[in-house]
């Protein structure tokens, strides 16, 4: 059942905020670096357990869409640090509200004081699996495919 639920609001979400033109990927990458600004592309990458070699043409397309910058690391200039431009914090602002109108729609049927027992629930478990909050596992096999198709992530992206 946690499978199918899991599956079904994934599903969901990738449908809502593909109005923003976002993945449910791209949507985590600009949580993580709205959380961790300056990381380098290294970093990020494994944070997100994904290989450099991926991230890197993941990251092209949302710097392509302005929606975050590659500076110089002022401690190592070899490397680049990321952040959210203006036009990714303003988008991050706007999918932060998809997010609450999709927990709130999906969660419906729960009282507010059964909503927060689930999500406490669900930490500690996610917690006892060894997951990182607020990282999907499926980045780990991620493809660089990241656009949109019909409201729909592209079949080989995870679902945040």
């Amino acid at each position: 059942m946690l499978a199918q639920l899991g599956a079904h609001a994934a599903e969901l979400f990738a449908q809502r905020i593909a109005r923003l033109d976002l993945t449910p990927a791209q949507a985590g990458l600009l949580r993580l670096l709205d959380r961790e600004p300056g990381r380098s592309q290294r970093q990020l990458a494994e944070i997100l357990g994904m290989p450099p070699s991926r991230f890197v043409p993941f990251a092209d397309g949302l710097e392509a869409r302005g929606l975050l910058e590659r500076r110089k690391n002022p401690s190592d200039r070899r490397l680049y640090a990321l952040f959210l431009t203006e036009e990714g914090a303003e988008l991050l602002s706007r999918l932060r509200g998809e997010a609450a109108a999709h927990e709130k729609q999906f969660c419906a049927a729960l009282a507010p004081s059964e909503h927060q027992q689930l999500t406490a629930l669900l930490r500690r478990l996610a917690q006892q699996q060894g997951l990182r909050p607020g990282i999907h596992p499926g980045y780990r096999s991620m493809r660089t495919s990241s656009t949109p198709t019909a409201g729909r992530p592209a079949p080989d992206e995870p679902r945040v």
